[in-house]
């Protein structure tokens, strides 16, 4: 007799793929899953346990016959109107009331529940936190970024700002896990990447092993390690390359920022986004002076002076607001 895969069943419970295919609410879901059980049939126990858990317990029907239902409802409809004159300005307040009534108290309780089952990490300016995900997954925040998942489906976050992930795979089910931005969605069963929300775009690079990025225009991109892409909702713009992974756009989530040649007006906005100041150039020249190398992120003021010497500028800090100029 056919035993029930406990380790296999509790990652089921937790796969948003699965649940798709429960549901027959995603076409390709759908596909893989029907391919799979195909290539496993042993699990067939295991897998239909884990379905009747998603959907609940279906109960039997009972058929009325449709002579009983017509008399009931004759038999309401003449109490209704026997009293309907003595009841008149009564009733007409009273199912509006109720229907009011019930309308409040549904949204409350949905809202209430899905407050109760989500999940978020939000990071202040100039923070740096490291998560790791009920899943197992390792997550690094930077400042001013935040993360959100509901309890039942920790391998499908919604992320604002910037983070780098380092997904654990599942090799039982192959569990798919998913970063949604505002401009695109990463699909992946197991890797490193770095997702960066800032400026009206979203660029991704990736570290360590292959994703699948599914854009907000319904096109969709596939990733090698060292490979660079941004995209944009709003202007629709692509950019795909590959980059140097020796010297990191970024490595912010080690305590230290590594420029690769950009540009000072690009690094001074990265300091916006992370620290919530504001940068002024009294000179429009220094916007393109490019810099590269390693400046330490974990203290405002000592990156300052950091960016002041690699530079060769001065900055000005007047209470939220910084500015540059030319020494």
């Amino acid at each position: 007799m056919e035993q029930i895969d406990q380790e296999l069943l509790d990652n089921l419970l937790q796969d948003t793929s699965f649940i798709n295919w429960a549901k027959k609410s995603n076409r390709n879901d759908i596909q893989y899953w029907n391919s799979w059980i195909r290539n496993n049939e042993s699990k067939i126990k295991t897998i239909d346990t884990a379905k009747s858990i998603i959907l609940g317990i279906s109960f039997q029907k009972t058929k009325v016959a449709n002579e009983k239902v017509e008399t009931e409802l004759n038999s309401v409809l003449n109490t209704i109107n026997k009293t309907k004159t003595r009841t008149k300005r009564i009733s007409s307040y009273i199912p509006y009331g109720i229907a009011a009534t019930v309308a409040i108290l549904f949204i409350f309780l949905t809202n209430n529940n899905s407050y109760k089952n989500s999940v978020t990490h939000k990071t202040a300016y100039g923070e740096i936190i490291n998560l790791s995900l009920p899943d197992g997954t390792k997550v690094v925040l930077n400042g001013n970024s935040e993360i959100n998942y509901t309890k039942e489906n920790p391998r499908d976050i919604v992320l604002t700002g910037e983070a780098y992930f380092k997904v654990k795979p599942v090799p039982a089910t192959k569990a798919k896990f998913w970063v949604t931005t505002k401009d695109l969605k990463v699909e992946v069963y197991g890797t490193q990447f770095h997702v960066n929300t800032r400026e009206e775009k979203t660029d991704v690079v990736l570290d360590e092993g292959s994703i699948h990025l599914l854009l907000d225009n319904g096109l969709t991109k596939k990733m090698i390690p060292g490979e660079f892409v941004s995209f944009s909702k709003s202007s629709e713009n692509i950019t795909h390359k590959k980059v140097d992974l020796d010297v990191p756009y970024s490595l912010w989530r080690d305590g230290t920022y590594i420029f690769n040649n950009l540009t000072l007006k690009e690094v001074m906005k990265n300091m916006e986004y992370t620290y919530g100041i504001e940068v002024k150039f009294l000179n429009e020249k220094l916007k393109e002076k490019l810099i590269t190398g390693g400046i330490p992120n974990e203290n405002l003021m000592i990156c300052l002076a950091a960016i002041e010497k690699s530079a060769d500028i001065t900055i000005i800090k007047k209470d939220n607001t910084i500015e540059l100029t030319e020494n």
